[in-house]
């Protein structure tokens, strides 16, 4: 089992970075508790503008960007 501290990153619809008062900026204790928290957030963090999101573990890149945006 991988253990660390896993983030969100956060992007605008130009790719760039975001951050507020409405982003959350702390860890997760596992992968699987951010993406649950992130199946739970991402209409509130949709409506706050960000388009795409990132997962990562220590900082380094887990995968994403990926779209918050509706399939069509």
């Amino acid at each position: 089992m991988v253990s660390g501290t896993w983030t969100w990153t956060y992007q605008d619809p130009e790719g760039q970075p975001m951050t507020g008062e409405r982003l959350v900026q702390a860890g997760f204790p596992s992968q699987g508790e951010a993406e649950t928290w992130l199946g739970e957030q991402w209409r509130d963090l949709a409506e706050a503008g960000v388009d795409s999101v990132t997962l990562r573990m220590d900082g380094e890149r887990v995968y994403g960007p990926m779209s918050l945006r509706p399939a069509q």
